[in-house]
């Protein structure tokens, strides 16, 4: 009865170190350490010592065994993931809470494509009116008489004149009073 208990032990303790020999193929070590790993298995021949060289394993700086590595779950995973790099909290590692938040980050992207036109706009507008009034009219009727008048200049390029050449802008402004002057 002895030598049964043994034997069942000793069968328990081979189906125990065949199943750590495989958790460690799937927990991807480093190959240094599987080859140490397997040298001092066979120098000590022991099966009990496979269990207790677990410890070794961890000072040498692998993932312990409870520790899953995986990869992505498929391709849009990783593409989510990769566009929520910089956000804020779980929304940079967690698929869920990225998906929400890169959709919402390409509704503003795709609102703001159209605002930024709306203010650069404005701001040429802005600027067309303070070198406007620099020369004694306002921006109404400074439109009213280059839309009525054979100059061909939009607002970007006025406005770019006015801040950035005013003697050129102030040229502009005299052909435009000496065409609406007759």
């Amino acid at each position: 009865l002895n030598t049964l208990f043994h034997e069942t032990k000793q069968k328990k303790r081979e189906t125990m170190s065949v199943r750590f020999v495989q958790l460690l193929g799937r927990s991807r070590l480093l190959s240094r350490s599987t080859s140490m790993f397997s040298a001092s298995c066979q120098a000590i021949g022991n099966t009990s010592s496979i269990l207790g060289s677990c410890n070794h394993f961890m000072a040498v700086g692998c993932q312990p065994l409870w520790q899953q590595q995986r990869g992505m779950a498929s391709k849009k995973h990783k593409t989510v993931l990769k566009m929520a790099k910089g956000y804020r909290g779980r929304a940079n590692r967690c698929f869920r809470i990225a998906l929400s938040r890169v959709e919402k980050a390409l509704q503003y992207a795709y609102r703001d494509r159209k605002q930024k036109k709306r203010d650069f706009r404005t701001l040429w507008i802005e600027r067309l009116n303070a070198g406007v009034r620099q020369h004694g009219t306002s921006y109404s009727r400074f439109i009213h008489e280059l839309n009525t008048s054979p100059i061909i200049l939009d607002r970007k390029v006025l406005s770019n004149l006015a801040s950035h050449e005013p003697f050129s802008f102030k040229a502009v402004c005299d052909v435009l009073k000496t065409l609406h002057a007759k």
